[in-house]
């Protein structure tokens, strides 16, 4: 099963693993809310895992303009 990171607003690939078998409490996905895990992570069909963070441009972004919070993608 393939882990695949990507920013939430640029949708840029941050970074990948490739294992077999890894635990959710090494990820940290099991300090998630149900409604954080149902935003951050998806699933496909061939059990990849795709999950939504903030890269480093887009964080620095943030905290240079607050009022980009309001928006999903910021970044045209």
């Amino acid at each position: 099963m393939a882990i695949y990171y990507f920013c939430r607003h640029c949708n840029t690939l941050v970074g990948s693993l490739d294992q077999s078998v890894i635990s959710t409490k090494r990820l940290g996905i099991h300090a998630l809310t149900d409604h954080e895990r149902t935003d951050m992570i998806q699933y496909d069909q061939d059990g990849t895992m795709k999950i939504k963070i903030i890269c480093e441009d887009c964080q620095e972004s943030l905290e240079r303009n607050p009022d980009f919070h309001e928006y999903d993608y910021f970044i045209q």
